[in-house]
């Protein structure tokens, strides 16, 4: 089981990832993101704006419009680039929670 820090520092390192690519990608995605692990009894939020994941903290937002749910490792293993996200989906290990237009948005980003 991977610890709070490690999965925070996954977050940090998707958004550097995103970041880079954001301009290339433009999406017109703005929305809330919460991510619970529950292997580890945390959350984490933060927004999606045009491409980018930013304003990264701890703690749940109960109002968010898209919802990941992921294990610790499994989060430390998708962003390292050894999990695919779409297989991971269909086979139940990442749990998502949004709008079908939000998915569809969320495609492109990942």
């Amino acid at each position: 089981m991977a610890t709070i820090e490690q999965c925070r520092e996954a977050l940090h390192t998707l958004a550097a990832r995103l970041e880079e690519h954001a301009a290339r990608r433009a999406s017109s995605i703005t929305r809330t993101l919460h991510l619970s692990i529950p292997d580890l009894d945390a959350a984490f939020h933060g927004r999606l704006e045009q491409g980018r994941l930013v304003e990264i903290a701890d703690g749940p937002a109960p109002d968010a419009a898209i919802r990941l749910t992921i294990a610790s490792d499994d989060l430390i293993a998708l962003v390292a680039g050894h999990l695919d996200f779409a297989r991971a989906w269909a086979t139940g290990q990442i749990s998502l929670k949004a709008s079908m237009a939000d998915l569809f948005k969320l495609r492109s980003l990942l």
